[in-house]
């Protein structure tokens, strides 16, 4: 095998892995999302909600199906926080969630 190759193998390789740990973070990162979601909500159902949302984020590429979903149940439930609030939280947990996946690999 040439080295080519072999470089084309490990470029391969390490792009499997980041899309591998990207979805975990992103997984994650919606379960952060649903449990402080559901508690600004005073929602009992804490491990349904987590479901819901994670289902969400299959929805479409990107971020917009869950903070949609998020902004809107946030808003049904009678909870005052701005757009800007979500998206921060977003990226807060996303963080949080990369850090814990990077952790554990």
């Amino acid at each position: 095998m040439s080295s080519f190759d072999e470089r084309e193998k490990a470029q391969e390789a390490k792009f499997a892995h980041d899309a591998e740990l990207r979805f975990k973070a992103e997984a994650r990162r919606n379960k952060l999302l649903a449990i402080w979601a559901a508690e600004l909500m005073g929602r009992k159902d804490v491990d349904a909600y987590v479901s819901e949302l994670i289902a969400t984020d299959f929805q479409e590429a990107g971020d917009e199906d869950v903070f949609r979903k998020l902004i809107g149940d946030l808003s049904v439930a009678g909870v005052n926080i701005s757009d800007l609030e979500v998206r921060e939280k977003i990226e807060e947990c996303f963080a949080q969630a990369k850090e814990q996946v990077l952790t554990e690999a």
